[in-house]
């Protein structure tokens, strides 16, 4: 009979003990009725092949090439390592082990594993396939193991992982996967938290994987950042790497700061050479990494995360200046983070996030800065500086306007020279005007008709006349009037000066008028 083990002419399978009685096989508890002697079903014999304690059962360095099965319905921890077992076919229990948590099939040479190995062994919480000549993990192969927690394969020459071949591991929290030959990396273990949501470590160290998605990395929680090993790889060197282990390392994420040494990588060229993560800032002169605040504008809402390196510790928050979180606009979320907002420039200031843990204690200190404008108006500061200088560029243009193309309202031009008790040529109005007497001279003295030769004079400036007046009154009671006057003149002597690049009105140099 397929799946039954004849022992001391007794059948046992997964449901019945046989008899063997005159050629025919009949169930014992009709014996066990019809019979005076008591008739038990034998299993595996501990004291022979195994080593048995309570529920335990302990098989290693037996030289064992095959299961020895059935075993006990009560045990709760199976070791088989240090053997010889090749194969792990789909019959090596033919009867359900409810009870067992914990296999251990290491250092055997496993090569095969069956797709239906685990059929009668659901309630597995550790399974240890370590050590071994494992190549290939075939699709749904750990499908019925709902309920491993830990699952162990690094030391074995695996290279290709099938993309369901860890579906339905949902309380999957441990998975090593160090030692092999893998040559890409399981991102979809760390972003699919639907079926491996309580993944907390994953080892992929000591592998062939040549690319890591750096993003992807970066943006997960630091509970599961400090548990993911992937040194000793044949990853290229750039900055971007030596960035994400850098800010790793700051946070002291022990998959960072553990292994410093063993973070590797390989410099660009034509030969392989290797060189630590952790010195790119001297081989390929990466920038010293800073973390990066946050920065918001005014009113706008800001969540702040306890990224801590412990999964759902009980965290509490403190505004800046260590006051605790009282007021209505900074609120703690039922997740642990720290809502604030509408954000006003009294927000801004450094947060501090207290994480307590069963395995210790985490403080994180976040600075927060609220710029002073809105996310609309996030140009305006670069607005405000602009108009600033538009502003003293125009004030500059209105005052050379006011300086070279105001009207004067003095008697300086042609038209308005009979003022101050007629004084026409005096010398204030002869040094940069025409006045009629110039015109009539040039006229008597023989010119040519229809046009008037001007006559030319030469008149020194006192230089008394220009220095200022700083409240001095006016000899003549005129000071109004004088300082009108001078105002023009100046004017007025500027303009020749450009036209005729005269370099000072107030030397001693006569001009010619």
């Amino acid at each position: 009979m397929h799946g039954s083990r004849v022992i001391d002419k007794n059948l046992c399978n997964s449901d019945h003990c046989l008899k063997l009685i005159g050629g025919v096989f009949v169930p014992l508890f009709l014996l066990s009725v019809v019979m005076p002697q008591q008739v038990t079903c034998t299993t595996l014999n501990c004291h022979k092949i195994c080593i048995c304690a309570s529920n335990i059962v302990s098989c290693s360095m037996m030289n064992l090439s095959s299961i020895p099965a059935p075993f006990p319905r009560y045990i709760s921890m199976l070791d088989l390592s240090f053997n010889a077992i090749t194969k792990l076919p789909s019959e090596w229990s033919p009867v359900k082990l409810s009870k067992l948590y914990i296999l251990l099939l290491s250092h055997n040479g496993l090569k095969f594993l069956s797709s239906m190995a685990f059929e009668h062994v659901t309630q597995l919480r550790t399974l240890d396939l370590s050590s071994n000549a494992l190549v290939i993990l075939e699709e749904s192969i750990f499908e019925p193991l709902e309920k491993l927690e830990v699952l162990l394969l690094y030391n074995n020459r695996i290279s290709q992982i099938d993309y369901s071949a860890f579906v339905g591991l949902f309380s999957l929290q441990k998975l090593y996967l160090s030692q092999n030959l893998i040559s890409r990396f399981p991102l979809e273990l760390l972003k699919d938290r639907s079926r491996f949501g309580k993944l907390i470590l994953l080892d992929v160290s000591f592998n062939q994987i040549k690319a890591l998605p750096l993003q992807e990395l970066e943006a997960l929680p630091a509970w599961i950042k400090n548990s993911l090993y992937f040194h000793n790889n044949s990853l290229p060197c750039s900055c971007e790497l030596y960035s994400l282990l850098a800010r790793w390392d700051s946070r002291q994420l022990s998959s960072a700061s553990d292994f410093k040494d063993s973070h590797i990588c390989i410099l660009p060229g034509p030969k392989k050479i290797y060189a630590r993560v952790f010195d790119l800032n001297r081989e390929m002169n990466c920038s010293t990494v800073k973390l990066l605040d946050e920065e918001a504008f005014l009113n706008q809402r800001l969540i702040l995360d306890c990224d801590t390196k412990q999964r759902n510790p009980l965290k509490t928050w403190t505004t800046p200046g260590n006051a605790a979180i009282i007021n209505q606009s900074a609120v703690v979320l039922p997740d642990g983070r720290l809502h604030i907002g509408p954000l006003k420039p009294e927000d801004t200031g450094t947060y501090t996030c207290f994480a307590v843990g069963e395995a210790f204690n985490e403080t994180i200190f976040i600075s927060v800065k609220v710029h002073n404008f809105t996310q609309s108006g996030g140009g305006e500061g670069m607005s405000t500086a602009y108009t600033t200088l538009v502003g003293c560029l125009a004030s500059v243009v209105l005052v050379l306007v006011y300086l070279y193309l105001t009207p004067c309202r003095c008697p300086c031009s042609k038209g308005h020279d009979q003022t101050d008790g007629g004084q026409v040529d005096s010398i204030h109005s002869s040094t940069l005007s025409v006045s009629p007497i110039h015109e009539e001279e040039g006229q008597t003295g023989g010119g040519s008709s229809g046009k008037a030769s001007l006559s030319r004079h030469v008149a020194f400036l006192d230089p008394k006349e220009l220095l200022e007046q700083n409240g001095r009154v006016n000899p003549d009671g005129e000071e109004e009037e004088e300082e009108e006057r001078q105002g023009c003149r100046e004017q007025m002597m500027r303009r020749k000066s450009d036209a005729d690049s005269v370099s000072s009105v107030s030397s001693d140099t006569p001009i010619v008028v």
